[in-house]
């Protein structure tokens, strides 16, 4: 029994090492795209249905190691790691409880999506890759303190199955069946603000019909690249 137990830990380990360097190459990718700057944002790869790997706190993303990431559980109770987990923490694990189909989350404050959040504005719908990724238009979850349970509550509400969502006066978060889908649904959302917000110069842009964003969700989500 007790070698069953430390033959357990053992796998454990080297499955969270693994997720934590998956976590820390999605960082650095971060970084170059410049979806974050200092040390704003957070960002989480789900284990299993009870632990949750996520970012420290108030630290540099450029000096980040493996060893300052934090293991968590479903209880708020950290598993593994020396670093206080990032304030946000709450808002992961808000989302991983009411989401099974979300297993990484990133939280950015890239420049265009942040107008949206300041405006309290929703994200339109209206261009191609960015319903197939999100599902729609981009919410806008209602103000709370950062931090705070409310914020992750309502963040995870006001995403139900959509997978981005505007805080308002604050942010971007992004969720996918993988932490690189994430990523890429972050890039998608900061890339379609950017353009919607210059189409607001020359006039109203189109919603896309609900009919057609169905349509596509569903082709993205089922049928779309390789298997």
């Amino acid at each position: 029994q007790n070698f069953n137990n430390i033959l357990n830990r053992l796998e454990n380990k080297m499955k969270w090492k693994k997720e934590k360097i998956k976590l820390l190459k999605t960082i650095k990718k971060i970084l170059e795209e410049k979806l974050v700057i200092g040390t704003w944002g957070n960002f989480s790869i789900r284990i299993n249905d009870n632990l949750f790997i996520i970012t420290p706190s108030g630290m540099d993303y450029k000096k980040i190691k493996l060893k300052d990431l934090v293991v968590m559980d479903i209880n708020e109770e950290i598993v593994e790691g020396k670093r206080k987990p990032s304030v946000e923490y709450f808002l992961h694990l808000s989302i991983y409880k009411s989401r099974n189909d979300v297993n990484g989350i990133c939280h950015t404050h890239s420049d265009f999506a942040k107008v949206f959040s300041i405006l309290r504005k929703p994200i339109p719908p209206v261009c191609e890759d960015l319903v197939q990724v999100v599902g729609g238009e981009v919410p806008v979850a209602p103000y709370f303190l950062p931090g705070s349970k409310e914020l992750g509550i309502n963040c995870a509400k006001t995403l139900n199955n959509k997978n981005a969502v505007i805080l308002a006066n604050h942010g971007l978060v992004s969720c996918g069946r993988t932490i690189d889908e994430a990523l890429k649904i972050a890039e998608v959302v900061e890339r379609n603000s950017k353009t919607i917000v210059f189409s607001y110069i020359l006039g109203q842009p189109i919603k896309l019909d609900q009919n057609d964003i169905d349509i596509m969700r569903d082709f993205y989500l089922n049928r779309y690249g390789q298997k």
